[in-house]
C-alpha cells in the first residue's frame, strides 16, 4: 500500500514528463482516455503528480517497452492496482559526487538535509542567503537545488525563477507554509512541506535526477 507521503501531490507535469520520458501532451491524452493516472490540480489548474503516480507511469512505460500496447499497459496497471500489487522498481542511484545545493538559512535544517544526502552519495553545498545561493549556483552548476522559500526574508520564489531561467536544473521548493501553487508557478519541479521527511527528500532528489540520467542515455 502506498504511504501517505507517496500519495501526496508533489511534482509538476513538466517534471514528470522528464522523469518518465513521456511527453506532456501524451500524459494529458492518457489521463483523458484511460483515467488510470489522474493528477491533482492546484488552484491555477496545474497538474500535480504524486510519487505513486510517477511509479504508475513508469510501469506503463516499461510495459510498452516490452511490447504492450498503450491500452494493454493501462489495463495491466488497473489489474495491479485492483490486486494491490507493488509497482515499485529498484531506485536508480546517481553517479557519485553529484552536487546538490541547499539554499537553506536554518543551520539545523541544513545539517539534517546535508547528512542524509551525503549518506546517499551526494556532494552537498549549503548556501544560507539568496545572494550566496546565486553565486554558488553560477560557479558550481549543481544537479539539484533545494530552495527554502523563506530564505533571505522570503526571496525563495524569486530564487526559483532565477534558477529556472539560468539552466536546466531540478528545483525542489520547501517551506513550512503551504505554498505549492506559488512554488510550481515560480518554476519548481516539486514542493515539499516542512518539517521534511528525510527519506522523502532523498527519494524526490533521486526521482528528479532519474530524468537527467535518461536524457543522457538518449544522447549517447
Amino acid at each position: 500500500m502506498a504511504s501517505a507521503a507517496g500519495d501526496r501531490p508533489v511534482y509538476s507535469i513538466s517534471a514528470v514528463a522528464r522523469m518518465v520520458g513521456i511527453p506532456v501532451a501524451t500524459l494529458r491524452t492518457w489521463e483523458d482516455r484511460y483515467g488510470q493516472v489522474v493528477p491533482a490540480r492546484n488552484a491555477n489548474g496545474h497538474r500535480l503528480y504524486s510519487r505513486r503516480q510517477v511509479e504508475q507511469l513508469r510501469f506503463i512505460r516499461t510495459q510498452m517497452g516490452e511490447g504492450a500496447t498503450v491500452a494493454d499497459a493501462h489495463r495491466l496497471l488497473a489489474e495491479r492496482n485492483e490486486m494491490g500489487q507493488s509497482l515499485a522498481t529498484p531506485p536508480v542511484r546517481p553517479a557519485p559526487r553529484l552536487l546538490i545545493q541547499l539554499a537553506e538559512p536554518d543551520v539545523y535544517a541544513a545539517e539534517l538535509q546535508e547528512f542524509f544526502l551525503k549518506t546517499e552519495g551526494f556532494d552537498v553545498e549549503v548556501t544560507p542567503t539568496d545572494c550566496v545561493a546565486r553565486e554558488a549556483f553560477t560557479a558550481a552548476r549543481p544537479a539539484v537545488v533545494v530552495v527554502e522559500l523563506l530564505i533571505s526574508g522570503g526571496a525563495g520564489l524569486e530564487l526559483c525563477r532565477h534558477f529556472r531561467a539560468q539552466a536546466e536544473v531540478a528545483i525542489v521548493a520547501v517551506s513550512a507554509v503551504e505554498v505549492m501553487d506559488a512554488a510550481i508557478d515560480a518554476g519548481a519541479d516539486a514542493f515539499l512541506r516542512k518539517p521534511l521527511d528525510p527519506l522523502q527528500l532523498v527519494s524526490t532528489v533521486r526521482d528528479l535526477l532519474r530524468s537527467s540520467a535518461m536524457l543522457a542515455g538518449q544522447e549517447r
